[in-house]
C-alpha cells in the first residue's frame, strides 16, 4: 500500500494552486496504472479497468461512486462491456490537485 493511499483528501477552494510538475512526477510513481493526459488544456489522471463483463464492470463502477462519495472528490466515469475508464482531474482548479492522487490510489484498491 502506498503513502498516497493513507492521506485525506481536503477541501479544495477555488484559486488552490495547480500542482507542479516536480510535484506530479514525484508522486505519479505510486499510481504506475494511471495516465497524466491533457485535454482542452487540462492535465487529468486517467485509467481504464477491464473486467469479464458488463455486469463486474457495472458493480466497480458503483463501488467507485460511493469511494467518490465518501470522499467528496468525483471522476468522470465511462463504463463499458468490460472496461471502465475513469479519470480525475479537480474542476475547481481547473487540473491537478493532490486529492486527485489520493483517490487515484484509491481507486486502485477496489478492484
Amino acid at each position: 500500500m502506498n503513502d498516497l493511499y493513507h492521506r485525506i483528501c481536503e477541501p479544495c477552494r477555488q484559486g488552490a494552486p495547480l500542482m507542479s510538475t516536480r510535484e506530479t512526477e514525484r508522486l505519479k510513481p505510486q499510481i504506475p496504472d494511471w495516465e497524466i493526459l491533457e485535454s482542452q488544456g487540462i492535465k487529468k489522471l486517467q485509467r481504464t479497468f477491464k473486467f469479464k463483463n458488463f455486469s463486474q464492470a457495472l458493480a466497480f463502477t458503483s463501488k467507485v461512486g460511493a469511494l467518490a462519495e465518501e470522499h467528496d472528490h468525483h471522476p468522470a466515469i465511462l463504463t463499458e462491456w468490460g472496461k471502465v475508464c475513469v479519470t480525475f482531474w479537480t474542476h475547481k482548479v481547473r487540473g491537478l490537485h493532490i486529492n486527485d492522487f489520493i483517490m487515484a490510489a484509491r481507486t486502485d484498491l477496489l478492484t
